[in-house]
């Protein structure tokens, strides 16, 4: 891996440009009767620079190196900078070359109880080439390893408020989560900013400023194999995702004309006619997530609401938008309602036909806009990532947040004007207090 050190990368085009006015202002500026050229002061050249290199971490001999160790080196007047790794037998181990300059990371986590080499090499304005070199010999396997999953899998097609869910075995002590945030890297294209943000110590999600772009490709990447996550654990294995961004539908419920507006890329697609949650039991009014999708199931509140206010009820058409248990889903006693009465327990009520529809048209990470309702969306009930402002999604992040390390020629970069935003006043935005629950661990859900 080679890398131009202190180099900016638009930094030879602006030495280019300045140079181009240097030369026009001497061609105007000089020349005619009697002008002398102007020279160096003394008259002497200056002398090229020679580089030096030293490799700070693996130290050299060093034993039990971490299997996610990365290779760090300060170097001084060098102008090109190449990172070898090689594994006992003498293979090239494959890595990166951190943005700054100062380290390598290899693309997995090394072999436990092998020995490796690292050689760094510096090349400075004379033309030689100086190298640091550094043997060390990885730990053995250890015992306590923490397990890291993801909520997706492979090549599934989500919708566009789709946050990346990874979750740890154990909780994350705070001051290993940093590092651990560094080695989680999200790529999409088209490139579109976005950030890690803690909700718990033992869940991490990613968002981007603005719903995911319609049609990207996004990969997303955790090398925690053999990385140290405190009190003696290490990650298990690294772990790598490939998704892809469906249309973007976007459903709107406005509880003042009882209806249901659809949307597919910016065009209304279907209007529906809905019920929502009477004045005793609400439904929610925020920006939902569609979490899971149950073409047929049974709510069943008998244990959480007593015998008196119970029910046990089959459900078709079933999408999941809350832990506290609101759905989507097709209700066809309540059709005659739903348009103009609510009537539910909090669920948004559709028609069969309604029902399935929409069920064949949504994805797991469609949003959902619920407007003018009687109760709040709570912060942590469901995936609210996108009921909170971007300026308070970045406190979230274990690594200070950088708005210019995205792409700068992203025309949406630096947008504070996030359509999909949070009120900046919600007094619960920012709580770090979301709980780690999965669809398994869920109140009960609501008719």
């Amino acid at each position: 891996m080679r890398v131009r050190d202190q180099r900016n990368r638009r930094r030879g085009v602006l030495a280019a440009g300045m140079l181009a006015v240097a030369l026009a202002l001497t061609s105007a500026c000089t020349g005619g009767k009697g002008a002398e050229a102007p020279g160096w002061q003394g008259g002497a050249d200056q002398p090229a620079a020679k580089a030096s290199v030293t490799i700070n971490e693996p130290a050299a001999d060093a034993k039990n190196v971490p299997a996610a160790t990365a290779i760090t080196f300060a170097t001084e007047q060098a102008e090109e900078t190449t990172v070898e790794l090689t594994d006992s037998d003498g293979e090239k181990v494959k890595g990166t070359l951190a943005e700054d300059g100062k380290s390598w990371l290899p693309s997995k986590a090394l072999a436990y109880g092998e020995s490796y080499t690292a050689t760094v090499t510096a090349t400075g304005d004379d033309g030689l080439p100086v190298t640091a070199t550094s043997a060390f010999t990885v730990m053995k396997q250890p015992s306590k390893q923490v397990r890291i999953t993801s909520f997706l899998g492979d090549d599934q097609t989500v919708g566009v408020a789709m946050p990346l869910i990874v979750k740890f075995g154990r909780a994350i002590p705070e001051q290993y989560r940093a590092d651990l945030q560094r080695r989680m890297t999200v790529t999409s294209s088209p490139a579109q900013e976005g950030i890690w943000h803690w909700v718990s110590p033992t869940e991490v999600r990613y968002r981007p400023k603005e719903f995911w772009q319609a049609g990207s490709k996004v990969s997303y990447r955790v090398q925690a194999g053999g990385l140290p996550l405190g009190d003696g654990w290490y990650g298990r294995a690294d772990l790598t995702v490939d998704i892809k961004i469906g249309a973007k539908l976007v459903m709107t419920v406005d509880n003042s004309t009882k209806r249901m507006v659809v949307t597919r890329d910016g065009e209304t697609i279907k209007t529906i006619p809905v019920s929502l949650g009477k004045k005793s039991t609400p439904s929610s009014s925020g920006t939902m997530v569609v979490m899971e999708k149950l073409r047929k199931t049974v709510f069943d509140t008998y244990d959480e609401l007593g015998p008196e206010d119970g029910y046990r009820t089959k459900i078709d058409y079933a999408q999941r938008l809350t832990w506290g248990g609101e759905f989507i889903h097709a209700a066809p006693w309540s059709e005659g309602q739903q348009g103009t009465t609510n009537v539910s327990h909090g669920c948004v009520n559709v028609s069969m036909a309604n029902g399935a529809w929409l069920f064949n048209n949504t994805k797991v990470g469609d949003p959902i806009v619920v407007k003018g309702t009687e109760r709040k969306l709570q912060l942590g009930n469901g995936w609210t990532d996108w009921n909170v402002s971007w300026a308070e999604y970045v406190k979230g992040s274990a690594v200070p947040y950088d708005p210019t390390a995205g792409d700068e020629d992203d025309p949406a970069a630096g947008d504070e004007d996030d359509p999909a935003a949070g009120d900046e006043d919600d007094p619960a935005a920012g709580d770090e207090s979301d709980p780690d629950v999965s669809a398994s661990g869920s109140a009960a859900p609501t008719a």
